[in-house]
Formats: C-alpha cells, structure tokens, sequence
C-alpha cells in the first residue's frame, strides 16, 4: 500500500495525519498539483478487501476490531453509568469503510449556524458547491447534486420489500415522504442513497485515494503509520514522528501538517505535542507549547435508541435460523451474478427526519429503519429473525471531552460525550421515542413484527426516561472537539488552522462547532474539499 519508503530524511510539501474521510479527499486532491509531494500516514491497514466492499460486511465490522478502533466512553451519568461503544475506522476510507453508508449532508441551517458564529465562508450557499463537486449522483440531476465527483452515489441495489412497508407506514401515520433528503427539503422519511457503485461499498479511499497510489509519484502512502507527535519548531510545525512496525520514523514538511485523525485521535494527537489546555498537559508531564483550552472540549455526539422486534418474515429480513442461511447462500450468488439483493443492503435501508414539535424551524430527530435485529451495537445476538428503528437526537446541547489517560498515542483517550448531560436532551428523546413508536405500531407493520423486544411494557413518560438511560448510545457520529471559532474555546480558525501554531490545521469532523442534522462522512468529506481550495489559495 505504500508508494515509497519513508525514512527519516524524508520531506514532503505536505503531511497528512490520517486516511480517513477527510485525509482520503486532501491526499487526492493537493497530489492533482504534480509539483507537490504529499504523505499519508494511516494507522490501520489497507482497507481495500471484501469486508469493507460488501456492504454486508458492516455487520462483520463493527462489533468487531477489524478495520475498528473500538473505543469506548468513560462511564455515563446520564446512561445509569454505562460505558458506551464507539467504532471508528482503522483503515485507509476511516469510517466510511465501515460505515452504514448512508449520504447525508446535514441541514442547509446547520451551515448557515457555522457562519453566524463567525466562521466566515461557512455558510450553506458557500459550502453546497463542495458536495456538488464531491459527488456523482447517479439518480438524482438537479441544482442540489454533482455528477462526475469522485464519491459515488446511488439508490440501494437491495430490493428489499419492506422499503415500501415502512412508506406504507409513515403514510399510514401521517408523516412526509421524502425522496430527497439533500434536496430543499430534508423533512420527512424515504429511503436512504447510499454511498456505494454497483450495489459495492464506495468509501472515500475508494474515491479519492486508491485510483492514485502507483499512479502519482508525488502521493505517498504509509500504512500501519501511528502517529506518535507533532513536530514543532520555533512556534511552527515541521514534521510528524510515527511508528510503524515498531520502528519510529520522522518525516518532514515543508508547507503544513494536516490532523484527520477524527474526533477523538485528533485531540490527543494535539494535545501530546504540546498542544491543549495547560492543566490537562501539565497533569501527563507533557512540555505546554500553546496552551489552547479549547482541545479536546465541546465533544458531542447525536443519542440515539433502538428498537427492536423479532419478525417472522424470514425472506426479507436478516436473521440466525437454518433457513435464513439457506436463503443467504443463494442472495450471496445473486449478487456475485447481479450485485443486486440482500447482500448489497447497508442495513438501515430507510429512515429520514421529523420534528418531535411542529413549531420547530428543523427537523430535530432523525430514524434509521434497520432490516434486522440490532441489539448493542450487534454484539448481543438473538436466535432467529427481525428488524429495528432508531431514533436519535439530532441537536444535542450536551457536551462533553477527550481528555488523557497517559502522555503518549499508545494511551487511550479518555471519551465523554456526556450523554444526557443537559437534562433537556433527554425530554426530546422522549418525544422521538413516541414518534418513533407511532410508527413502528401502524398497522403496515402488523404483519411483520411478532414481538416488541425491549419497550413492550412502557406505560407512562417515566418509563421512556427509564429504557431511554438503560439503552440509549451512540449513533457514530462524535464531533467538536477542536471547534472551529472565533472564541476563546475555539481550536482552529475559520481556515482551519490550529490557533498559536504556524503551518498546522485539523481538517475532519472534530472542527465542526455543532453536529449538523444527520450522518457526519458526507459533511466530513465536503469540510475536506473545502480545506484543499483553501490550502492552494495560500501557497500558490
């Protein structure tokens, strides 16, 4: 996977820490100028193998540590003190290689928030043109979409029947139909486009870095490469220590270094190079560059609940029987011969936004309707068939922190999203889990639930706070920890460069000052296409 061997002579235009979404998109796009040489430092493997191509093997993926970094938060007051799960991608594609695949970019009001915080160019009608050319949409051709973009998107290859149950349902109950949720407008429930090409899983290392590798002799690509510090000399950074292999190495830069490590990897990366609140650092006996209290604050992630029934449809659903594995030996045939059927299914097919009150300027919940049994993150398995629906909380105020368990990148983070923190999240999830409810109870779906798992004997609002702690998590989607801002809490400008530190920016989902409303990989992506234009302005 890599392009050339570093060592410690080695130097490069540009350094990118991660190869996730965003450092897929900055490895792809800065290496189009053949006069600047770029290196990408992954911690994870390749990621370029049948459990991340098929779209089904997101369910081999994330209860697993294949491809995962597997972390976990510290204990949760707000969820009865439960540790909560937290999959992100250890392989070049980062989370959109183990992802649910579903393209989301957030409401045109979350941006347009951005900017009246004062991040200047931020706002919705400025950022659109950069998922227009992130894109190639393969259905949709209109002033809201791209074609001829490297992330492909297209509508589900699946076929599943019970798409058109769950429309049936929302119709039935009164909510919106929506076949566009990127669109104008982002109200109401359909089913999801997906990022994938051929009914095949299309991360963004699949877009935007593996056409490359071996193509461009300025693009280098270091794999099983952890970052181990940020280099910084007389106020500026200049290179980036890593292992691989159990071997150090460092590598130089001339022009910037680039932190997409993620949400929680970015802070800590900061903050063991000196980079962070002055106390949090002192605390691990790391030297204060630039004490900037604003690393590692501001964390926070959409709650989200499941529901769960057993079904006895076996034919659409997924499920642990001798006749679902019959049926599964000839859907995976089918899609060797037509990539079309279950074995192209990213699970939560359909889903969509509504408001928990109809006062609301947006939407403030957001379903992810599953075509199987879901239950801890599919670690706790269940005999037989069924399907699932999650409700999240799109606009949490909670927020949270990564902070240091040790001085080093082997030490890991310490999560708190804080879930429930502010008590008023927990009164919306209520709400949501009624709506959600509703649906799930119409009579579309009488024929396909046989039993309500886990919220079968919720009689009053006490008893939705109470299932609501007892099972609530993440939906993947952690942001804000190196905000970007204007403020005294802010970590990066509106450039996205690191405040107090010269030739450094974090360019991922950590900058984002609040969550935008929905999945975060296509929002990642477009910050990322956003960074490149701005990183040629400066140093053309």
């Amino acid at each position: 996977m890599t392009n050339a061997n570093t060592n410690n002579s080695s130097e490069f235009d540009y350094i990118v820490i991660g190869g996730g979404s965003a450092g897929c998109v900055l490895a792809g796009r800065l290496t189009e100028d053949s006069d600047r040489s770029l290196c990408l430092l992954e911690a994870g493997g390749g990621g370029d193998n049948w459990v991340v191509n098929v779209p089904v093997g997101a369910v081999v993926i994330i209860p697993s540590k294949i491809n995962n970094w597997a972390l976990e938060t510290v204990p949760q007051a707000g969820l009865n003190g439960r540790k909560g799960y937290q999959p992100r991608g250890k392989c070049l594609g980062g989370s959109s290689a183990i992802n649910a695949m579903a393209y989301i970019r957030g409401n045109r009001k979350d941006y347009d928030g951005w900017a009246a915080l004062g991040n200047t160019g931020w706002t919705y009608n400025e950022v659109l043109p950069y998922f227009i050319k992130s894109e190639n949409n393969e259905r949709i051709h209109d002033d809201f979409h791209g074609q001829g973009g490297p992330l492909n998107v297209s509508d589900l290859q699946s076929n599943n029947p019970l798409q058109n149950t769950y429309l049936a349902a929302a119709s039935e109950v009164g909510y919106p139909i929506n076949h566009d949720f990127n669109g104008e407008e982002q109200e109401g429930l359909g089913t999801y486009q997906v990022t994938q090409k051929n009914g095949a899983r299309w991360s963004a290392a699949k877009g935007y870095l593996f056409p490359h590798m071996g193509n461009r002799s300025n693009l280098h690509v270091e794999i099983n490469a952890l970052a181990q510090r940020i280099i910084i000399e007389n106020g500026r950074a200049v290179g980036v220590e890593f292992k691989q292999n159990g071997v150090k190495k460092t590598i130089r830069a001339r022009r910037e270094v680039i932190v997409s490590a993620g949400a929680f990897q970015s802070p800590q990366l900061l903050m063991v190079s000196g980079i962070g609140d002055r106390q949090e650092l002192e605390k691990h006996g790391i030297p204060v560059i630039q004490d900037l209290p604003g690393v590692g604050k501001n964390l926070h992630d959409h709650p989200d609940f499941v529901f769960g029934y057993k079904s006895n449809n076996t034919k659409d659903t997924f499920g642990v029987s001798l006749s679902g594995s019959i049926k599964m030996l000839g859907q995976i045939q089918k899609y060797r011969q037509t990539h079309h059927g279950m074995v192209s299914s990213n699970f939560a097919e359909c889903g969509g936004f509504l408001k928990s009150h109809p006062d609301l300027a947006i939407p403030n919940l957001q379903l992810h309707f599953v075509v199987a049994l879901v239950d801890n993150h599919a670690r706790t398995m269940h005999m037989g068939h069924g399907i699932s629906c999650h409700v999240c909380l799109l606009n949490p105020r909670s927020r949270g922190t990564v902070k240091l368990s040790g001085p080093t990148m082997d030490d890991t983070p310490l999560i708190d999203p804080n879930f429930f923190g502010d008590p008023a999240d927990i009164e919306d999830m209520v709400a949501g889990f009624k709506m959600t409810k509703k649906l799930m109870d119409a009579e579309a779906f009488k024929g396909v639930i046989s039993k309500d798992l886990f919220t079968a004997n919720i009689q009053n609002d006490d008893d939705i706070r109470a299932v609501l702690r007892q099972r609530t998590d993440t939906v993947y989607h952690p942001v804000g920890s190196c905000k970007m801002g204007i403020d005294d809490m802010a970590v990066v400008d509106p450039t996205l460069k690191v405040y107090g530190i010269q030739g450094l920016r974090v360019v991922d989902a950590s900058i984002m000052p609040s969550v935008v409303n929905g999945n975060t990989n296509a929002p990642t992506i477009m910050i990322a296409e956003k960074a490149v234009d701005m990183i040629r302005a400066e140093h053309s």
